[in-house]
């Protein structure tokens, strides 16, 4: 008979049901089942179209952000299949609207599939809402339309595309649709992360206080309940009209990884917030992106979800720096308005923000999760330079030590490593605020072992996408650095990483 492999354990393991749990025999994190590890494969044979891209949008000049002839909202942040979700749009001046939706993924290369299309809505023009307390701008429009998900829709991220019958003007909606199976890889967004940016309608970000674009204080709230404005840093990003950051420095991973036929499932931040046994369906946990607002909740739930032998990836920068919490909404709705509360790092740890120091500096810190966190300016950029090359981390690399990937690491970062127990810093340097200008900072990418052989790895950057994949659509920053775009090395770092993973 051949080893037992862990995946073929816990199957095994699996089967016996609750009364192994029970008795303590096994790990609570669960396998694929075999008879879904191929929906994605499948998913992305299907034909896909490039159609899903915004050909013609527009700001109004006044608001700097908004695209009011057409723009909208959905009423939930994930759904399932089998349930609905509502489109919450106004049109004005008011006219007729289309609305296609489209899954997210690699499809040939194309990037979406259309899953629906909806033509002829009635459009009406909706009010701005006024401010309200903490400078909410929350909406309460009516619903444009719903749909119900089919059942055999498989978890992905989705667009909704809104276009005018008349104008031909368009913006975006998302969301996401999650799944409840067993699954090698939970894919979060960082949903709330793209909410605490939106300027919306003018500026109302979490960052604007009225008096500084750029507060870091509490007393300021922002709300689902609105549209995402055209996004507002590092560069301009006016066909992205809608869909938060996702489309920035998410949605490469996503390609790259349905390209190579991951079994990977996708979820909100709420979900990690609220559903602390949905983390132990997965292997592995990836965080992307810019992931900056957690509740004290995700935290507690991943740190248990690896205390119980989950594999986790941050391969994102700034991740899990601002504490959040939630409100209702006027509707007596939960988890569709949150603020600043708190930073997930010691006192004086960062070059602070404006009014950042009048928050709760308290533990946990993040890099007691992740392995590293923000420290010192923060913002910066890098090259991704390689410190342990014996490291099974760099295996079929051709990385030696000194070898560097060329501006991988931005625009925002993890240093100032944990002393957590086997903690190897498998990647570091100088970061700087233009080429030839180093900020003080050093950038530290990490991995360390869970108790249970699981790893927790800590890439330090937003970027990491970049050196995946550059699918339709995409944008290269060049911000403080300037990455090169797709690296064999990073491509192979990332399959070593998942390989270990999966076991």
């Amino acid at each position: 008979m051949p080893p037992l492999s862990r995946r073929r354990a816990l199957q095994q393991i699996a089967a016996l049901g609750p009364l192994a749990l029970a008795a303590g025999c096994a790990t609570p994190i669960t396998p694929s089942r075999s008879s879904q590890r191929d929906s994605i494969r499948r998913e992305n044979d299907r034909p896909g179209t490039r159609d899903w891209l915004l050909t013609s949008t527009r700001i109004d000049p006044p608001t700097r952000w908004r695209c009011p002839w057409i723009e909208g909202y959905c009423s939930e942040l994930r759904v399932r299949p089998g349930q609905r979700i509502d489109f919450h749009v106004s049109t004005d001046p008011a006219e007729p609207f289309d609305l296609e939706i489209f899954r997210l993924g690699f499809y040939q290369g194309d990037g979406a599939r259309r899953v629906a299309a909806f033509a002829n809505l009635p459009g009406r023009a909706h009010p701005t809402p006024p401010i309200g307390n903490k400078r909410v701008r929350d909406c309460q429009w009516p619903v444009a339309h719903s749909w119900t998900v089919p059942r055999d829709t498989v978890s992905g991220v989705h667009l909704g595309r809104l276009r005018t019958r008349g104008s031909g003007l368009e913006s975006y909606v998302i969301f996401i649709v999650r799944d409840d199976r067993p699954v090698d890889l939970l894919f979060q967004c960082s949903d709330h992360t793209w909410q605490a940016y939106n300027r919306w309608p003018t500026q109302f970000a979490l960052y604007d206080n009225g008096e500084h674009q750029w507060w870091w204080g509490g007393d300021v709230q922002v709300s689902f309940n609105r549209p995402y404005a055209r996004y507002c840093q590092i560069f301009d990003a006016p066909l992205s009209q809608g869909s938060g950051e996702f489309l920035l420095w998410e949605f490469p991973i996503a390609y790259w990884l349905e390209r190579e036929g991951y079994d990977v499932s996708y979820i909100s931040n709420q979900d990690t917030h609220s559903d602390p046994r949905g983390l132990r369906r997965g292997l592995g946990f990836l965080s992307v992106g810019h992931d900056e607002y957690w509740t004290l909740e995700m935290f507690r739930n991943v740190q248990g979800a690896i205390r119980d032998g989950l594999n986790a990836a941050f391969l994102s920068g700034n991740a899990v720096c601002g504490r959040i919490a939630f409100s209702r909404d006027p509707h007596g709705r939960s988890h569709r308005i949150f603020e600043r509360t708190g930073v997930f790092g010691p006192p004086g740890g960062t070059r602070d923000f404006v009014a950042m120091n009048s928050l709760p500096h308290e533990r946990p810190y993040a890099n007691e999760l992740i392995g590293a966190h923000s420290t010192g300016p923060v913002t910066g950029g890098a090259d991704w330079t390689c410190r342990k090359p014996d490291h099974w981390l760099f295996k079929d690399t051709g990385m030696k030590a000194g070898d560097s990937i060329p501006g991988l690491v931005g625009w925002e970062w993890h240093g100032d490593p944990a002393p957590i127990p086997g903690l190897e810093v498998v990647a570091g340097g100088p970061t700087q605020e233009a080429p030839g200008k180093p900020n003080g900072g050093e950038f530290t990418a990490t991995v360390y072992p869970g108790p249970r052989n699981n790893v927790v790895f800590n890439a330090a950057t937003i970027w990491w996408g970049d050196g995946l994949s550059e699918p339709p659509g995409y944008l290269r920053p060049a911000v403080y650095t300037r990455p090169l775009g797709p690296d064999p090395r990073v491509q192979q770092i990332t399959r070593n990483l998942l390989t270990r993973f999966l076991g």
